[in-house]
């Protein structure tokens, strides 16, 4: 029997409040005038899975609110926990001379006000380092505007103290937004105490800013519309918000005290790869021909951030080389291109040429391809020996399309197409069909991921939608020679 005791002693007069979150509540023994214990056995272990909630969202916990006696100053509230940041960063949104000309020089050339507010957020995206110097209160508590501006550099708080102080010089006031980079770990339910670990800015935009591109914003009724922005992730374009934190609860901080609100989950049009081949089939089976990808949202994001990595020119190609390689055995990409690949604020392009031997199976008369040439939806992740015990999560929604084109080789009708699938399910949906299309195969698909959540009781209708993807991918199509 394993066992653990937790002890709690308060100066007099003060009180608490004990909430159990992910565990049945336990009994409490007042050992004393100004103490109390309690005593917990045999918790069963959390054991990990893969694309579970954060570990403060499943395991058990009791988590205490001291409440001090009398008028003295204390934390009830998420209100009051917001007050209480605030007073903590103080004047740190102070501009200096400097800002202020650097401010000056940014917007010059815009005439919008969406095009300075792209301006001066670019800026402190790309051109203030993430470091973080957290000594003492610093953990908690920013550096000032003037301080993260001088030095080019700062953590989370420090990059949002200074967007938040350039934006005033421009007329547009925001507001800190504390949150949890782990999704489910900060909830209405659970108790009021700091469980932020990152923070991000909500910029009150002006009457004259709407765009469909500012996807990331808060419907708020003492500011109209709330755009939230994460500076820190030099990767998602003023308008988007990082997959991990959609979907979560953040902890608004105005003037007024603070306010838990529900972080926005973006649609899943804004998320997803765009990818359109048109190749050519020979009547040795030889495949070659053309592919044009456009990647938006968090696929793009996570691949500027792996070709920011890449050193030499030479090696820019290799996330296209590793999709290809695990549907293809042997294959040769003659040529790749990338196209906005620092320009946040368009879609990431990839062009790219390809050639692969023996693609299609020949058996006499017949020859045998598979219409999806690459590129899988299917998942391993619930094949698993024991059974799912939590809630599977993902990053965020998205929506992905492909279309082969595959030109078969003169000379060649097709003798029998792989059967259309169609899976509609709440959390996602996938369909694909391949047709005919002049003396070409033409396979299309859509896969949509609906729910960035999926409940434990749905894990076997996910393996299942899962296991029919995987099947869809594998059916071949089978060609004659005509007269045959």
């Amino acid at each position: 029997m394993c066992e653990a005791h937790y002890t709690l002693e308060l100066p007099p007069g003060w009180a608490f409040k004990v909430t159990w979150i992910n565990h049945p509540e336990e009994p409490v023994t007042q050992s004393g005038p100004t103490r109390w214990q309690w005593q917990v056995r045999d918790v069963k272990a959390v054991r990990p899975e893969m694309q579970m909630p954060p570990m403060r969202a499943v395991a058990g916990r009791m988590a205490v609110l001291l409440l001090p006696s009398g008028n003295q100053p204390g934390v009830r509230s998420w209100s009051e926990l917001g007050t209480w940041y605030a007073g903590l960063a103080g004047d740190r949104r102070s501009a200096s001379d400097e800002i202020r000309k650097k401010v000056a020089e940014l917007t010059a050339a815009e005439s919008s006000t969406l095009g300075k507010l792209q301006a001066i957020a670019g800026f402190v995206q790309s051109e203030i380092r993430y470091v973080a110097i957290e000594l003492g209160i610093g953990n908690l508590q920013p550096h000032s505007a003037a301080d993260a501006f001088v030095h080019r550099y700062g953590d989370c708080k420090d990059k949002v103290t200074l967007l938040s102080t350039m934006l005033k010089e421009i007329g547009i006031d925001s507001d800190y937004v504390l949150v949890n980079a782990a999704r489910g770990a900060v909830t209405p339910a659970a108790p009021v105490e700091f469980a932020f670990n990152h923070m991000i800015l909500a910029i009150r935009l002006p009457a004259d800013v709407r765009d469909p591109v500012l996807l990331a914003k808060v419907p708020e009724p003492k500011f109209a519309q709330l755009l939230l922005f994460d500076p820190t992730d030099p990767f998602t374009p003023l308008g988007q918000l990082p997959g991990r934190l959609q979907g979560g609860y953040g902890l608004l901080v105005t003037p007024d005290g603070g306010e838990l609100i529900e972080l926005p989950v973006l649609p899943s049009s804004a998320s997803g790869i765009q990818r359109t081949a048109h190749l050519q089939l020979d009547e040795n089976g030889r495949l070659s021909g053309d592919v044009h990808e456009i990647w938006s949202g968090a696929p793009a994001a996570q691949e500027r951030a792996l070709l920011s990595a890449v050193s030499q020119e030479t090696d820019r190609a290799k996330p296209i080389e590793t999709l290809l390689s695990d549907s293809l055995a042997t294959f040769q990409l003659t040529q790749a291109v990338i196209d906005n690949r620092t320009v946040m604020s368009r879609p990431l392009e990839w062009t790219y040429s390809l050639e692969v031997d023996h693609y299609g199976k020949l058996s006499g008369d017949l020859m045998t391809v598979r219409p999806r040439v690459f590129g899988s939806k299917s998942s391993g992740l619930l094949e698993t020996k024991e059974p799912r015990q939590y809630d599977i999560e993902f990053d965020g929604l998205r929506r992905d399309t492909d279309v082969f084109e595959v030109a078969m080789p003169p000379g060649y009708v097709v003798d029998e197409l792989p059967p259309a699938l169609d899976e509609d399910h709440p959390f996602a949906s996938y369909h694909s069909r391949t047709q005919i299309s002049g003396h070409a195969l033409r396979y299309s698909r859509t896969f949509e991921l609906k729910s960035f959540s999926i409940g434990v009781a749905q894990a076997e209708e996910l393996k299942a939608f899962y296991r029919s993807i995987l099947n869809d991918e594998r059916m071949p199509a089978v060609l004659r020679k005509a007269g045959r």
